[in-house]
């Protein structure tokens, strides 16, 4: 496996990732899947804020998954503050990706002037809060009910790391 930087060429790979989350998780709270469109926006504001967005290949360069971090909130006090996400392909679950993204992530935030990583994770998505948990993220905040999907109300947790 090989972590490096996304391009524009990855961007469809990106969409069906995203697209696969939303339909059938609740790591996103989007109902409606996204577009090429919105994917190239969400490339283009990353790459225009110096914002990461690295990809995790397999040895025929198929994109595996991937992790970025954006602003927290738009105001001037939290430009120290990212949220994260971390996204990987259904078939290439349970192989350590994950983590091995998060680490990578966590490596390019100590290149840049980030104090501290937001991960906003599904209360029951109990193996990215344990992925967190495991890389020194601390449980900081819980807000029930926040959302709403597949019928049911979604509890969200926040966990922070804060960098030196």
């Amino acid at each position: 496996m090989v972590i490096r930087p996304i391009t524009t060429a990855q961007l469809p790979e990106i969409l069906a990732i995203f697209n696969e989350a939303i339909v059938n998780t609740t790591a996103l709270y989007d109902y409606e899947p996204r577009t090429l469109e919105k994917v190239n926006q969400w490339y283009e504001a990353h790459t225009q804020s110096d914002f990461p967005i690295i990809g995790a290949f397999d040895e025929a360069d198929t994109l595996l998954g991937f992790a970025a971090y954006g602003s927290f909130r738009p105001h001037d006090a939290y430009q120290f503050t990212v949220e994260h996400s971390v996204y990987v392909r259904t078939d290439a679950r349970g192989r350590g990706i994950g983590k091995t993204l998060l680490t990578a992530l966590i490596a390019e935030a100590h290149k840049h002037p980030v104090h501290s990583l937001l991960g906003v994770i599904d209360a029951d998505n109990t193996v990215s809060i344990h992925l967190h948990e495991k890389l020194g993220f601390k449980f900081c905040g819980k807000i029930p009910q926040s959302g709403f999907k597949f019928g049911r109300w979604l509890d969200v947790v926040f966990y922070q790391l804060q960098l030196q």
